[in-house]
Parts: C-alpha cells; sequence; structure tokens
C-alpha cells in the first residue's frame, strides 16, 4: 500500500454523502445514493478534486447497524468510480472498527475516518492503542477525526505519536477553539507529514498554512461552489474565498 500516495490523494473537497433511507420502513435508499453520488459526478466533483466520506456524522453512521454502515459504502464507493471514498468507522468498540476496517478495505475503499471513542471518558492513550490496533489489521488509510463530540480531544502531542503510524495519511479537525491557535500550530507543524482536513472552515488560515484538504458539506446541494471554493484557495485568492 502507498500511503504516500494516499495522502495526495486526499487533497481537495472532502464531502460527507448524506445516507437517504425510505419511507415509511426506513430502509436504505440505494438507488436514491447513487442518484446523489451521479449528481455530484455530473456537476464537477472528480478524483482529482474530491474524495467522499461515506457512513460520517452526517450520514447517520450512528443510527445504523454494522451491515447497513458496510452497505452504505459499499453503494457510495460503487456509484462513485474512480474517486477515492473514505468510511465512517467512528465506534465505541476497538473490535467493531478492526471489522469496518477490513469491510472498508474488501470494497476498496481508500480510508476510514476515525475517531476517539465515545460515551465512557477515554484517555489519549485509550485513542492511540485504538489507532494502533485498527493499523494492524487492514491495509488502509486512517483519518484521525479530532471532534468535539468525543470523549478526549487530539491534543499536539497526540499528533506527534500518531504521525509515527504509517497508516495515518489524514487529520480531520474540528474542536472548540479551547486552546488559542492550536489548530493553526497543528497545521503549519503537520500539514508535510499528513493530509490535514479543515473542518473549523478556517479555509483561507488553513490553505495558508498548509491544509490541502476542506470538508465543505454545501457541496452536496451545490457542488459547483466547492470546485470554484477550492481553485480559489490554489490560486491564493484570499478575499475572494471570503465573499464567496
Amino acid at each position: 500500500m502507498d500511503y504516500s500516495q494516499l495522502k495526495k490523494d486526499l487533497e481537495g473537497l472532502y464531502i460527507t454523502i448524506p445516507t437517504l433511507f425510505n419511507d415509511p420502513d426506513m430502509s436504505i435508499n440505494e438507488d436514491g445514493i447513487r442518484q446523489h453520488v451521479s449528481f455530484l459526478k455530473s456537476n464537477g466533483i472528480n478524483r482529482q478534486n474530491a474524495v467522499l466520506l461515506a457512513g460520517g456524522a452526517a450520514g447517520d453512521f450512528s443510527t445504523m447497524s454494522f451491515e447497513e454502515r458496510v452497505r452504505v459504502a459499499g453503494i457510495v464507493k460503487e456509484a462513485a468510480g474512480e474517486i477515492p471514498v473514505a468510511v465512517g468507522a467512528q465506534t465505541t468498540s476497538t473490535m467493531e472498527l478492526q471489522r469496518l476496517a477490513q469491510a472498508a478495505e474488501e470494497i476498496g475503499a481508500s480510508f476510514i475516518q476515525v475517531s476517539c471513542p465515545f460515551y465512557f471518558n477515554h484517555t489519549q492513550d485509550d485513542f492511540y492503542e485504538h489507532i494502533l490496533a485498527v493499523s494492524r489489521s487492514a491495509k488502509i488509510g486512517l483519518i484521525i477525526y479530532n471532534t468535539f463530540w468525543t470523549s478526549a480531544e487530539v491534543s499536539f502531542g497526540m499528533v506527534e505519536r500518531l504521525i509515527e503510524i504509517p497508516q495515518v495519511v489524514g487529520l480531520k479537525w474540528a474542536t472548540k477553539r479551547s486552546v488559542a491557535m492550536e489548530f493553526e500550530d497543528v497545521v503549519q507543524t503537520f500539514s508535510s507529514k499528513l493530509t490535514v482536513i479543515d473542518n473549523d472552515l478556517l479555509f483561507p488560515i488553513s490553505h495558508m498554512l498548509g491544509a490541502k484538504a476542506f470538508e465543505v458539506h454545501l457541496c452536496n446541494h451545490w457542488p459547483e461552489w466547492g470546485v470554484r471554493l477550492l481553485a480559489t484557495l490554489e490560486a491564493g485568492d484570499y478575499k475572494q474565498v471570503e465573499l464567496d
């Protein structure tokens, strides 16, 4: 597995695909998901500018069974074609995380997105062991998700430890601004070692400091906006980014 290439593949727009359900039985709307991915592809989203996340938080992973999560990921991967796919693998169970990673590898996904286990108060050492276990379970890129929805945030020192694991290719960041300039410090320090995904919506600042990927939920409704955003960032026209 070429993890250096996966870091490059992760650059661009990071689009969380919504999981669609049928009324009234709440079964997965497979055709609807396929149509949605087709809509994105028809409006400028491709392997050069985007990664699709299947079963993230905005894709309702927390309400689905293991089998449903894997099925949704498979549908998105099938519909995505050459566009790289990440699979949401947030879970309270390390064993389930390993199964999700193996399933993601089997369907041909490039990445899984992993956050610290939630509900109980976990330590950063707990999270490190969680990541180490999954790194030994599947040959797939790991995106570490630092989010305030879990029990322990990922500190600067934790990132220093995680980047020593070869499979760790991405870091997605969405936290409360509890430590002054921590996000900026992390981007500036580690963006040469992994692909940072800005989920704090600080796109001009993070791009200046080295972030190469950007969470853009709006792309699900207006993909052309995301394509323009990325081009404007890469052109260094940060004033226009703010206006857009």
